[in-house]
């Protein structure tokens, strides 16, 4: 069922979305000149895939993980689209393919080998992952792996469909930090 709703609201939110996202991308144009972000993420089954985000820092950035990141690195534009989860938007195309869920663990890194134990001896990479979940709205980032992986395995286990629209409205809400940057 969760599968199915994946694909409605994916499908839905990039047609519907679909203005807003080109006017983002033309701005972005203007602001890095690269306004699409690519990173390979650790999927389901600790499978690889491509995830697509918005631009939110400057190009040449190293590829760490968000709360090692420096704020310097954060554009005028990926603030705001940070501020208000735009940066999101593209990960549709990621839960399209099948790649992602609405709601599951945010993804990881392949260098966070802290977060990938911790995870990997609670079975959280038997989910898809998500573009949001319990531990982003409750303020829980990948600086700390323990607890992460902790509350994205609670997630798993409790996951109902009550939950999942619970998340997801309390991201679109603004309840959650995002990632944060140092």
């Amino acid at each position: 069922m969760i599968r199915l709703l994946d694909l409605v609201f994916s499908l839905l939110g990039l047609v519907c979305g679909s203005p807003v996202l080109v006017v983002i991308y033309l701005i972005g144009l203007f602001d890095t000149g690269s306004p699409i972000f690519r990173q390979e993420r650790v999927g389901r089954n600790m499978k690889p895939f491509v995830l697509v985000k918005f631009r939110t820092m400057s190009v040449d950035t190293a590829s760490v993980a968000s709360h090692l990141a420096s704020t310097s690195s954060i554009t005028k534009l990926g603030s705001f689209l940070r501020r208000t989860k735009l940066d999101e938007l593209p990960q549709l195309w990621n839960v399209l393919k099948g790649e992602m869920s609405l709601v599951g663990p945010r993804p990881g890194l392949f260098n966070q080998q802290e977060l990938l134990d911790e995870r990997e001896v609670l079975n959280v990479f038997d989910a898809r992952p998500g573009v949001t979940g319990l531990a982003q709205v409750s303020d829980i980032d990948m600086s700390t792996p323990k607890l992460l992986a902790q509350t994205d395995a609670k997630m798993i286990a409790t996951l109902s469909l009550g939950h999942y629209f619970k998340y997801i409205i309390q991201t679109v809400t603004g309840k959650g930090s995002g990632d944060r940057v140092r």
